[in-house]
């Protein structure tokens, strides 16, 4: 689904936990985040902490919309 979104002209970035998966899919634009069942979040942090996790994981997906890519690319760290 990831291809055929760009494929209309539209960015798209792909937040998942196995980023192998993202790969064989083909999408350009890869988010690596936490979990299988908690992708974008950490049930064993406090409310805060847990938060701060989720704002970081946005703010990533965020800047890779604005990154410009020809082959895909994971946005590690």
């Amino acid at each position: 689904m990831v291809k055929e979104i760009e494929r209309t002209g539209l960015p798209v970035v792909h937040m998942c936990t196995v980023t192998p998966i993202s790969l064989t899919v083909g999408a350009n634009r890869i988010i690596p985040t936490i979990a299988i069942p908690h992708p974008l979040g950490n049930p064993a942090l406090d409310h805060e902490e847990e938060k701060k996790l989720r704002r970081h994981l946005v703010d990533k997906a965020i800047h890779a919309f604005t990154v410009d890519v020809t082959e895909q690319t994971v946005f590690e760290d």
